[in-house]
């Protein structure tokens, strides 16, 4: 009687066990499912929304470009049509200037004559435009339909100059008139390739919550996940969600397998390998870059920061490093090919360091390397081997070559911070721009902790191309300190580096003049400048590093920066060459 009960009862508890764990697994799977679905969806969310706040960035980059050209020209702007024709995308639907609010240059001009219109007291835009006036921020409206049919949103950006009274004056506005969706396809056509619906939407205005409809899918979404972000005086918001629910299949194969409990425990234990598989792979995810393989930021900053709290006193190697001209790379051969030399940069870093090494891309095609337990002196000559080597990327059949610029720094020495230490590679990273790329420095105190603008392009190319030499120094009585030489000036001078020369002058101006003429031209330049002369000219024999003299003409302007106040802007003749080449003319 008992063992009859026992093949009764026994079954029916393991029954009930296995019904009751398989219910509880089917409803703990079922949540899981849910959460990582969300997850991902969340990830994608700020992922793409961030990729496309990059994408406009770019149309925004060409007021920005257009504002700095008005600045230096003092309002002035010549051959905008030939100026705005180079900076056109496909994404572009024009590109205008506006003075005083009043739209008076359109590229391309046919096809868009009706929009030469008064900003400031037109009916649908003039609120906007005074606002960003009044602000002094760029401003984004749209998206409206194009008179061609298509749909855009129009980036205004208020333009400011400077007066001698130290006011600003209200300039206009540079405006970029872009295609949407055109702008940020390639990111709308990655989430459908990933499975998702989405909606893109933007606040009406900047003194306005209420959002307006920019671009989606076409479905209405049910839950979606968002992501936030500001760009062009609005709120964006990205809204995801998963095509089919986030659900897959084998959940119900699990409940079908569940009632026997060999294929319960089976189903069970398959799927919390899956779920398992699924949970690492979405931390891998997490800190890694998808393109390269290595850390992405977040990866890279977590796993230093934990060394440098376990290691504090231990001596450590931080490295920037970049593509030179990486934009180039992009518009002259395409973005496959861009993100194929992104990956080879990536496996070249994988080879060269040491495994305990961290490899990590920030973004775009700057790059993060840190090197623990050494110091700068150790890993120079490392550095250095690693910067020269020689990388190309496939093109059509043939091999492009393609070169990198790299700073580095050392913690504890210079930085008690991975921010701080970082920070410190990229100043040693943005001189290396500064003196024509392609090549290595490590920080050392008195670097100027610069940020990367456009700046580092315009010195390259003076740094590059001016046919004389060009010095910049402070004018002061006090100090003339030299803030700038192009390799013309260096060599010039006889130096090898920018460094050469500053040790040698002891980066004073005074320094380059022959010791018993230094009095006589420095009053005869500071007699013109008092004059009320904004040049001065002057003779003098430069002296160069080996101890020599060489007679030169000193062509020198006073003006005022922004940074570093009242500086001159010199060119150097050497007027043995001038005589050469002119004769008794000169």
């Amino acid at each position: 009687m008992f063992m009859k009960k026992k093949t009764i009862i026994l079954p029916l508890l393991v029954f009930l066990v296995g019904i009751s764990v398989l219910m509880g697994t089917v409803y703990s799977v079922r949540e899981n499912q849910q959460k990582q679905s969300q997850s991902a969806a969340e990830l994608n969310a700020m992922t793409y929304a961030e990729r496309m706040k990059t994408e406009v960035m770019g149309g925004i980059g060409i007021t920005d470009t257009l504002e700095q050209i008005l600045i230096s020209e003092d309002g002035k702007f010549e051959k905008f049509q030939q100026i705005a024709g180079n900076l056109m995308s496909d994404s572009i639907q024009s590109i205008q200037l506006a003075p005083d609010g009043v739209v008076t240059d359109i590229y391309p001009e046919k096809g868009n004559e009706t929009g030469k219109i008064d900003l400031l007291n037109d009916k649908d835009r003039g609120e906007i435009s005074r606002y960003a006036r009044d602000h002094q921020m760029t401003v984004m409206q749209g998206p409206f339909q194009l008179k061609q049919g298509e749909y855009g949103i129009a980036v205004r950006n208020p333009v400011y100059l400077d007066q001698k009274d130290g006011q600003e004056t209200f300039w206009g506005f540079t405006i970029v008139i872009i295609r949407v969706p055109d702008i940020f396809a390639d990111s709308v056509k990655a989430l459908s390739d990933f499975g998702y619906q989405y909606q893109l939407s933007k606040t009406v205005s900047p003194w306005e919550m209420s959002y307006e409809y920019v671009y989606g899918s076409g479905k209405k979404l049910t839950n979606p996940v968002s992501y936030i972000f500001d760009m062009g005086g609005n709120q964006w918001k990205l809204e995801v969600m998963p095509e089919h629910g986030g659900y897959n299949i084998y959940l119900y194969e699990i409940l079908i397998g569940g009632t026997l409990i060999v294929l319960l425990l089976t189903g069970l234990t398959r799927t919390l390998l899956n779920l398992d598989e699924h949970r690492k792979k979405f931390k891998k995810l997490a800190v890694t870059d998808p393109l390269t393989g290595i850390y992405n930021r977040h990866g890279f900053d977590e796993l230093v920061e934990r060394y440098l709290k376990q290691n504090t006193e231990k001596h450590c190697v931080g490295v920037l490093l970049d593509i030179d001209d990486f934009k180039s790379v992009n518009d002259m051969y395409g973005h496959a090919s861009g993100d194929r030399a992104l990956q080879i940069l990536a496996e070249s870093m994988k080879k060269f360091f040491p495994e305990k090494a961290v490899l990590g891309r920030n973004g775009g095609d700057e790059f993060c390397i840190f090197l623990p337990d050494c110091t700068c002196g150790e890993v120079k000559e490392q550095m250095e081997q690693f910067t020269k080597l020689v990388r190309t990327f496939p093109y059509e059949g043939e091999q492009e070559k393609f070169s990198i610029s790299l700073g580095y720094a050392e913690y504890p020495r210079y930085a008690e911070t991975l921010e701080q230490l970082m920070h410190c590679a990229d100043t040693a990273l943005y001189e290396v721009k500064l003196l024509g790329k392609q090549g290595c420095m490590e920080y050392r105190e008195g670097l100027r902790p610069e940020i990367r603008t456009q700046l580092g392009f315009v010195l390259k190319d003076v740094s590059e191309n001016l046919p004389g030499a060009f010095i910049i120094y402070r004018a002061d009585h006090e100090t003339d300190e030299i803030l700038f030489a192009n390799r013309e000036m260096i060599r010039l001078t006889g130096c090898r580096t920018m460094d050469d020369l500053l040790a040698y002058t002891d980066r004073s101006f005074r320094n380059l003049i022959l010791e018993e003429e230094r009095d006589a031209v420095e009053q005869s330049i500071w007699q013109q400048i008092n004059a009320g002369h904004a040049n001065d000219y002057v003779y003098f024999h430069l002296v160069k590093a080996d101890g020599t003299s060489l007679p030169v003409l000193d062509h020198g302007r006073i003006v005022e920066s922004a940074r570093y106040g009242k500086i001159f802007y010199v060119l150097l003749m050497d007027q043995k060459s001038m005589k050469w080449h002119y004769g008794e003319k000169y």
